[in-house]
C-alpha cells in the first residue's frame, strides 16, 4: 500500500501559500512540494493530496493522511452532495474551490483510497514534516 501524507500552508489567508506531500512507495521515500501567491489554506491543504495522486500510477491502493478535516470530509462525504446539486452547498451557495475539488474527484477514481485524518502538529512525525516543508514552500515564494 502506498502511503501518502498531505499538508498546506499559506502566510496571511489568503496570502503566499505551500504545499506539500511525503509519498512512501514501495519502501521508497519521496517528498514533492510547491508554492503559489495570492492564495488560501483550503486551495493548499487540497493541492498537496492532488499534486501527490498525480505521482502515482494508476490502481494503486493507497492511503492519504491529512490534518485537514475540510479535506477529508470533503472527498469522502460532503462531494457525493455537491456533485448532485450540481456543484452547489446545502445552502444552494457554489462550492469554493471547485476547480480543485473536481480535479481531486477525478484523480481519486483511479484508485483505492482510504482518507485517514490526523491531528495536526501532534506526534505523528511525518505529518510534522509534512507541514515544515508545505511552510517552506510557502515562505520560499
Amino acid at each position: 500500500m502506498i502511503k501518502i501524507y498531505t499538508d498546506g500552508s499559506c502566510i496571511g489567508n489568503p496570502g503566499k501559500g505551500g504545499w506539500a506531500a511525503i509519498i512512501f512507495e514501495n519502501e521508497k521515500k519521496s517528498i514533492i512540494s510547491g508554492s503559489e501567491e495570492n492564495t488560501t489554506n483550503n486551495r493548499m491543504e487540497l493541492k498537496a493530496p492532488i499534486e501527490a495522486l498525480k505521482k502515482i500510477s494508476n490502481e494503486s491502493k493507497i492511503e492519504v493522511f491529512t490534518d485537514s478535516k475540510y479535506v477529508k470530509q470533503g472527498i469522502t462525504e460532503w462531494i457525493k452532495n455537491w456533485k448532485n446539486n450540481n456543484w452547489k452547498t446545502a445552502s444552494k451557495q457554489n462550492v469554493k474551490n471547485v476547480d480543485l475539488w473536481k480535479e481531486l474527484d477525478n484523480l481519486s477514481s483511479n484508485f483505492d483510497i482510504k482518507w485517514t485524518w490526523v491531528k495536526g502538529h501532534s506526534d505523528v512525525a511525518y505529518n510534522n514534516e509534512v507541514d515544515e516543508l508545505a511552510r517552506n514552500a510557502a515562505e520560499s515564494n
